[in-house]
């Protein structure tokens, strides 16, 4: 092997070795946004101390999370009909409206003159939810270990996961587009209105192509009828 080539691996190697430390550290990174949201958050996108790697990656926790939730919860904490639990469907029944949240989030910045991209949103976000998983992950199997009367061991912990996450995502977001508090909050107040109108735009439109084709398989059954 030549030495032109051998150098030309050692470089890839060293490339994915970096690549790889850098994937991990930005993982680790969560947990200083977690404690320290306002100077966490303000590294993370402007800083560039996050990854979309690791940000997607606590997505995936996240949904992998809930649908665990859903199938391995103690039937006294929660009632699912497993027999029609489809995992990808509920997956997808949180993605769609998280990254449509992140999509309005990012258009309503127009408005505001937020300084936020899209990436730096979805970051944020991803981040946002690690509170969720690392409580919540853990409770779903503790769940099969408590008897009922320990119930409110569990409901405190659920409400503080979800509570938490809700606070980072806000800190988040007021940290990426530099806003303060107020109007933050208002701005919030416009993704959701956003977000609501992204769904109803979406489901017209899926509405008159379903009609559009509806429409044009009747045509070419009629005319197929016709010619026979």
């Amino acid at each position: 092997m030549s030495a032109t080539k051998l150098l030309n691996k050692s470089a890839k190697a060293a490339a994915r070795k970096e690549k790889w430390r850098r994937y991990l550290s930005s993982l680790k990174y969560a947990k200083h946004t977690m404690f320290h949201p306002f100077d966490g958050f303000w590294d993370l996108t402007h800083e560039k101390r996050g990854s979309f790697g690791a940000a997607t990656t606590y997505l995936f926790l996240f949904l992998l999370t809930h649908v665990l939730k859903l199938m391995y919860t103690n039937f006294q904490f929660i009632t699912a009909p497993l027999q029609y639990i489809n995992v990808f469907e509920q997956a997808a029944s949180l993605l769609l409206p998280f990254l449509i949240l992140c999509l309005a989030n990012w258009a309503a910045t127009t408005l505001f003159d937020g300084k936020g991209r899209f990436i730096d949103i979805y970051t944020a976000m991803c981040y946002a939810l690690v509170p969720f998983v690392i409580i919540q992950l853990p409770l779903v199997f503790i769940s099969n270990m408590i008897s009922f009367d320990e119930a409110a061991f569990y409901t405190v912990l659920m409400s503080v996961s979800v509570v938490w996450s809700v606070m980072l995502a806000f800190v988040g977001l007021m940290q990426v587009h530099d806003y303060t508090p107020g109007k933050t909050f208002i701005f919030l107040i416009f993704t959701i209105l956003g977000a609501l109108i992204i769904i109803f735009l979406a489901l017209v439109f899926f509405s008159l192509l379903s009609d559009a084709a509806s429409f044009f398989v009747s045509m070419y059954r009629e005319t197929a009828f016709r010619l026979n």
